[in-house]
């Protein structure tokens, strides 16, 4: 039986002018925690590493401890708040401030993980100090800080007040915490965490299956010979950003001005990214709706970033749009898998499973020079990518390419 899926459900809010004030004191508070945590946690660190390793007979004295958070929540918060220079921290919960120690503890524990190689992925850097300069705020609340939503339907935040919430959908369950959002282009959101039982949306069984094949000059190639329009988002908007840039450019550094013309590129790019965040949404939710498995190709997205493609592959969004996929498939009880990254998609022919040699990009069309099957390079792939997902799903071994395979 498959276990509880978590998903975050968000919803514009509209504070007033007051609840923006309020709100600004608990994101301030938030950071100066962080910020005198991280500071405490790196002088001990430095001073460790200045000792040597404790464990040889190298080391130049005694070993400092590095502080937990029970320690650092007593100091930071219950006693700081009794002095003169900290005394503001209670215009924010303890619980939201308490959590912002969790949040430290839980990206050192990521950075050294990352660091020993016991963590998957990129790199994970330390956490770095919050600066006052940050656009980006939030703030999370926990049940302990007794949130509500009230009967008139606003959600209820300690020392903010009952904020003004649009909302587009109900909650399939309750909540255990509700993180208060302020963007880039100075919107807030509500971003509330829930816990649902997939069984309880999968869908009625299908006979319908696709492998997908993503690209630039089309988002998506489907193994039954449709495709999906490449929307090209930023690159539509492309003009008016430049333009607000420009204004951006002549605006005196520190000024009012300068801050508004910031916020108006803040919100074109805010534009373009939900609108290519609901693009997904639509095709990823018509794809698992339709079809009892799906298929997708696993991209080196980061590689094909440090590309003269980088501006179009982020444009796609291709990663973004394959999380949509898996995470809904799950919920609706269909199949999904990945094809590995060597996996030759455009290599082999789809009708015989010759395997022919590499080809250009420009190549868009081939023959099979063992059947003679004339070919599209992309629905080609997709059907590739749809035998070979059947396969894995089927089979407990993923496939081994022949020797020297790439994907492209």
């Amino acid at each position: 039986m498959l276990g509880c899926v978590q998903l975050r459900y968000r919803f514009r809010v509209y504070p007033t002018p007051g609840q923006r004030v309020r709100a600004a004191r608990v994101f301030g508070c938030r950071r100066v925690v962080w910020n005198d945590a991280l500071a405490r946690i790196k002088s001990v660190k430095e001073s460790n590493k200045l000792l040597g390793n404790p464990k040889s007979r190298s080391a130049e004295g005694p070993y400092l401890k590095v502080p937990k958070n029970p320690d650092l929540a007593k100091l930071l918060i219950t006693q700081a708040k009794r002095t003169v220079a900290r005394a503001f921290l209670s215009d924010a919960p303890v619980g939201v401030l308490q959590q912002a120690l969790r949040d430290l503890d839980s990206a050192w524990k990521a950075h050294e993980e990352s660091k020993a190689g016991k963590r998957k992925g990129a790199k994970v850097e330390p956490p770095r100090f919050k600066s006052l300069k940050d656009h980006r705020q939030s703030a999370r609340f926990t049940r302990s800080d007794w949130w509500s939503v009230t009967k008139e339907g606003r959600l209820r935040l300690p020392k903010i007040g009952d904020l003004k919430v649009k909302w587009t959908r109900a909650l399939p369950s309750h909540a255990s915490s509700v993180t208060l959002i302020k963007d880039r282009s100075g919107r807030y959101f509500a971003s509330f965490a829930v816990e649902t039982d997939p069984a309880a949306d999968a869908l009625p069984r299908t006979d319908g299956e696709q492998g997908i094949d993503l690209g630039l000059a089309r988002f998506a190639v489907l193994s039954d010979g449709s495709h999906i329009a490449s929307p090209n988002y930023l690159r539509r908007a492309e003009k008016k950003l430049k333009r607000r840039q420009r204004e951006l450019s002549r605006k005196k550094k520190g000024s009012n001005n300068r801050d508004k013309a910031r916020i108006r590129i803040a919100r074109a790019h805010a534009a373009v990214a939900d609108a290519r965040r609901n693009f997904h949404h639509q095709w990823s939710h018509k794809l698992t709706r339709e079809n009892q498995a799906v298929y997708t190709e696993t991209l080196n997205v980061r590689g094909l970033a440090g590309t003269r493609l980088a501006k179009s592959v982020h444009d796609a969004g291709w990663a973004q749009f394959v999380a949509m996929l898996e995470y809904k498939a799950i919920r609706r009880g269909r199949d999904f898998a990945k094809v590995g990254r060597t996996f030759p998609s455009s290599r082999i022919c789809s009708a015989c499973g010759h395997r022919d040699g590499p080809k250009p990009l420009y190549v868009r069309q081939w023959t099979c020079p063992n059947c003679g099957a004339l070919h599209d390079r992309d629905w080609n792939a997709g059907r590739n990518v749809r035998l070979e997902g059947r396969r894995i799903l089927t089979s407990a071994e993923p496939s081994t390419p022949g020797p020297g395979a790439q994907r492209r």
